[in-house]
């Protein structure tokens, strides 16, 4: 057996081996330190059985990949402690996030006294320095142990995997967890760990099914981490904008006027109207004609543009269509209302490209887990565009907006704190989409020879797509580090047949234009 390390060497052995195994051979230290391994470019446990020829990258916590094995075991050590002084208590899912983990249960809320008491048992279970073993089953055998132990959101999850998948455990001491893992080789390292708050969470983020309690946590190698990442903690809450935006009385909140309806006091409206006047100054410079739409529409608009079938979930719907004549829904989106502006009078192609603003507001019923301040809320208001263009323009049009954006951000003084990103459709789930692949393929390639161009760094998102066209997402992280979209442009090469929107081209012939949400 020959592996390939890192660095090119090469070790020879005459047998198969685990990895842990050809850790210590390499370094004991290593050995001690080491989280998971990358074999062959596959994320393993180091519990793998090597065999053959292979390239070994041994991975610790300092690795992103380490540190989400190292806190995937917490979260498994935070289950068992629940399970044990909960022994009621139902677990779903409980994957390592980037500043830590989770694991949702089916339990009554939990209070900061309750964390404390489970964070205690943990440790103990950590001090018992369980082996973690991983073990297979067949589909039923699967599901017939999870209904043994009563986890019937776990028995969900088997009956939706694949009829082929392999179907893997990980037991510790008496606890045992339907994983793909990797995880630790034990619960030992697991020295520095803190539950950091609880929350309820529908179960798969569907607010259908049953509200869950959501604990968070953090885990690291060394208490000195752990404590540094809590003050960290301790100080972006001074910073939270929703902390600092109601003592600087720019905005609040009244439970009796509902989540994520903010009320803008004076101040704040100070800093809109500043803004607004600012951007619709420069729009109007750079060539937008300025509209302004109804806040609600009949359900026949949304019908014909798709957000019906695709975002009705998202949208605030008066009426009821078993009932009613006419059904309407606040708008969550202006880029329709526009459309039949642009339908209002026949355009030819000296008349493009039409560039139409609105600084808009609109309506999304978003679920009350994901509202926080300003950053998610029911009704709020952007400045928006969308551009009605021949396809030769659109590769230049493009580009202008991504310019504008890039203005936008260097006058507020954020331009250096954003990423970009390609947001594509998933072939795997088309369900979710309009349009033929290569369509898809295509305007993908677009965006993608733009940011080239433009030298832009920007990462591929599958599955981020609006379910019209793919998009340049801009965005920046909050101060609790999650990413939040601030800008986005789409590439919209489908919605002008739903709508029968043509120009006429220099030969007299109804050509259909491109779209571009901005």
């Amino acid at each position: 057996m020959k592996v390939t390390l890192k660095d090119g060497s090469s070790k020879e052995y005459s047998q198969a081996m685990s990895i842990i195994d050809i850790a210590k051979d390499i370094s004991e230290g290593l050995a001690r330190v080491a989280c998971v391994a990358e074999l062959d470019g596959e994320v393993v446990d180091l519990r793998t059985i090597v065999d053959g020829e292979h390239t070994l990258n041994i991975l610790t916590f300092d690795s992103d990949e380490g540190k989400a094995a190292f806190r995937h075991t917490a979260s498994h050590v935070l289950a068992q402690a629940i399970k044990r002084l909960y022994p009621n208590a139902k677990c779903a899912i409980g994957p390592s996030i980037e500043e830590g983990f989770y694991y949702d249960f089916d339990i009554a809320p939990l209070d900061r006294e309750a964390l404390d008491k489970i964070e205690k048992e943990m440790k103990k279970i950590v001090k018992e320095g369980a082996t973690l073993e991983r073990f297979t089953l067949p589909r039923q055998e699967a599901i017939d142990l999870m209904k043994k132990r009563e986890e019937p959101y776990k028995v969900e999850l088997i009956e939706d995997l694949p009829e082929d998948a392999e179907i893997s455990f990980y037991q510790q001491g008496e606890y045992i967890d339907l994983c793909a893992g990797p995880h630790l080789m034990n619960t030992k390292p697991l020295k520095a760990m803190k539950l950091i708050s609880s929350s309820g969470a529908y179960w798969r983020g569907n607010e259908k099914n049953k509200m869950l309690t959501r604990v968070y946590g953090t885990a690291y190698t060394k208490k000195a981490d752990l404590d540094a990442y809590l003050e960290h903690l301790e100080d972006i809450k001074k910073r939270d904008h929703n902390k600092l935006g109601r003592e600087l009385e720019l905005f609040t909140t009244v439970d009796v006027i509902g989540q994520g309806l903010p009320l803008l006091m004076p101040k704040g409206v100070q800093v809109i109207q500043t803004l607004q006047r600012w951007i619709e100054d420069e729009e109007e410079k750079r060539g937008y004609m300025r509209t302004k739409t109804p806040l609600m529409a009949k359900s026949d608009l949304y019908k014909i543009s798709g957000h019906w079938d695709h975002y009705k979930e998202g949208m605030f719907v008066l009426g009821d269509e078993e009932k009613d004549k006419e059904v309407f829904a606040l708008r969550p989106m202006t880029c329709p209302f526009q459309y039949y502006v642009y339908k209002a009078s026949q355009k030819s192609y000296r008349d493009l490209p039409c560039r139409y603003g609105e600084t808009s507001t609109l309506f999304r019923n978003e679920d009350s887990g994901e509202m926080h301040g300003l950053t998610r809320v029911r009704q709020f208001t952007i400045s928006e565009g969308h551009l009605i263009v021949r396809p030769d323009q659109m590769v230049k049009e493009f580009k202008d907006c991504i310019a504008l954006a890039q203005y936008c951000l260097q006058i507020l003084g954020v331009e250096e704190d954003v990423t970009y990103h390609l947001s594509k459709w998933d072939p795997e789930n088309r369900e979710k989409y309009i349009g033929e692949p290569e369509v898809w393929n295509e305007t993908e390639e677009d965006i993608r020879q733009i940011l080239i161009e433009l030298n832009i760094p920007f990462t591929e998102d599958v599955g981020e797509a609006a379910f019209y066209g793919p998009k340049v997402d801009i965005n920046a992280k909050n101060v609790y580090g999650k990413e939040d979209t601030m800008i986005t442009i789409q590439w919209d090469a489908l919605l002008a047949e739903q709508f029968d929107m043509y120009y006429i081209d220099e030969n007299g012939e109804k050509v259909r234009p491109y779209i571009i949400h901005r």
